[in-house]
C-alpha cells in the first residue's frame, strides 16, 4: 500500500508541475527571448554549473535571478540587491536567517567589474567562512566579531559562495558582476 500511495503523489506532484508549466509558459512581462528561456531550464533542475547565465534574466535592482536553484532554500534571499557604481560593497556573515546566525546579508548582490567585496563577520552563530564553489577564493574559518575578508571581482559573471560548516542549513551566496 506505501507504495501506490507515494505512486500517487508523485503523479499529483508531475500533474501541478506540467499545469504550472504550461500557465508560466504564457506569462512573460518582457515579451523578448532574453534570459526567459534559460531561467525556464534552470526552473526543471538544470545545472548549477550554468550560474553564469541567470545573470541575463534579472536585470534591474531585485531581480528574479534564481541561479540555477544555488539559492534555494535561503531564508533571507529577497531578490538580488544592486550595488552597481560601488566601489566596495559590504555583505554581513552570521546574519538573522536559516534558524539564527547562518545567513550572509544582503543574499545575493549585483555589482561592476572592479568592485571589492568586504565580508564582515556579526559573531552570532559559530565559526563561518566565506568559499567560492569553485575555489576561486576562500577565507579562513573564524568566529570573531569584526573580522573581514574581501574580495575584488575583475571579471563579469555569477560567483556563487558559501560557509563550508553551515551550507547545508542555508548559509549560501552569489555575487553578479556586470
Amino acid at each position: 500500500m506505501r507504495r501506490n500511495a507515494l505512486d500517487r503523489r508523485t503523479v499529483l506532484k508531475m500533474t501541478a508541475a506540467g499545469v504550472a508549466g504550461v500557465t508560466l509558459a504564457g506569462c512573460s512581462s518582457d515579451g523578448g527571448s532574453g534570459g526567459s528561456e534559460e531561467s525556464g531550464s534552470d526552473e526543471s533542475g538544470g545545472d548549477e554549473e550554468s550560474g553564469g547565465d541567470t545573470e541575463e534574466s534579472g536585470g534591474d535592482s531585485g531581480g528574479s535571478e534564481d541561479f540555477g536553484g544555488w539559492l534555494d532554500g535561503v531564508e533571507n534571499y529577497d531578490g538580488v540587491v544592486d550595488e552597481t557604481g560601488s566601489d566596495e560593497v559590504s555583505v554581513a556573515v552570521g546574519a538573522q536567517g536559516n534558524g539564527g546566525g547562518f545567513a550572509f546579508d544582503p543574499a545575493a548582490v549585483r555589482v561592476d567589474s572592479g568592485t571589492t567585496v568586504v565580508w564582515e563577520w556579526t559573531g552570532d552563530g559559530g565559526q563561518h567562512n566565506v568559499a567560492h564553489t569553485d575555489g576561486e577564493f576562500e577565507s579562513e574559518t573564524v568566529s570573531e566579531k569584526g573580522h573581514t575578508f574581501e574580495h575584488t571581482f575583475e571579471e563579469s559573471g555569477t560567483f556563487e559562495y558559501s560557509c563550508v560548516p553551515h551550507e547545508t542549513m542555508g548559509m549560501k551566496g552569489a555575487i553578479v558582476v556586470e
